[in-house]
């Protein structure tokens, strides 16, 4: 990450999406390997021949390499590219931007400068609210700003971006003077259309 900030730029802080989106990958990994266990258990016991006469012993190598591929492919197909997708995912805010950065195989890249933030905000559900965790949507006056989902501790996230965009040189902010407008807009681009004098 180093090598990609810009001159002067700091990172401030670096963190991963609330890892609650692996408890389904987890609870599948554990159901799983549970029943797997009990399976190949059943199959040594003679479980097949009780109920398929015709299942011979000479069977059971075959079913339980049966047994042990379908539970590999539950776990290769399902829980492991969900824990690699979290573990590709990264927020990281910096003095003058914020980075989102997912996936792995396919990476989508995010970036907002902190100069052109016009409101945070947050969002959260009950089980959000419970795990300190939320959505903070980044308004920049421009349509779809920026949504960043699942941010872990994002109140304390919310106030690292504030406290970012206060930092920032007042030249850099929107709306740095109240009676031209924000920098670099002329006074008919304002909110509220051209004065009337």
């Amino acid at each position: 990450m180093r090598k990609e900030l810009f001159p002067g730029e700091q990172v401030i802080v670096v963190t991963r999406p609330q890892p609650r989106t692996l408890i389904a990958p987890a609870l599948v990994f554990i159901l799983i390997s549970a029943a797997t266990a009990f399976a190949c258990a059943w199959i040594l016991r003679g479980g097949p021949a009780r109920l398929v006469p015709a299942a011979t012993p000479e069977w059971t190598p075959w079913l339980l390499g049966a047994c042990l591929a379908l539970a590999g492919w539950v776990l290769l197909a399902y829980c492991l590219p969900r824990v690699l997708a979290w573990h590709a995912s990264r927020y990281t805010l910096t003095s003058q931007r914020l980075i989102a950065r997912h996936g792995l195989w396919r990476r989508r890249d995010q970036q907002v400068p902190l100069g052109a933030v016009r409101n945070v905000v947050v969002e959260q559900t009950l089980l959000q609210r419970s795990l300190r965790s939320g959505t903070i949507s980044l308004e920049t006056g421009h349509p779809g700003g920026a949504v960043i989902p699942d941010v872990p501790e994002v109140m304390t996230f919310r106030d690292f971006i504030l406290d970012a965009i206060e930092e920032l040189p007042q030249d850099d902010v929107p709306g740095g003077d109240a009676l031209h407008g924000p920098a670099g807009w002329p006074d008919d681009r304002r909110e509220g259309g051209r004065d009337e004098r």
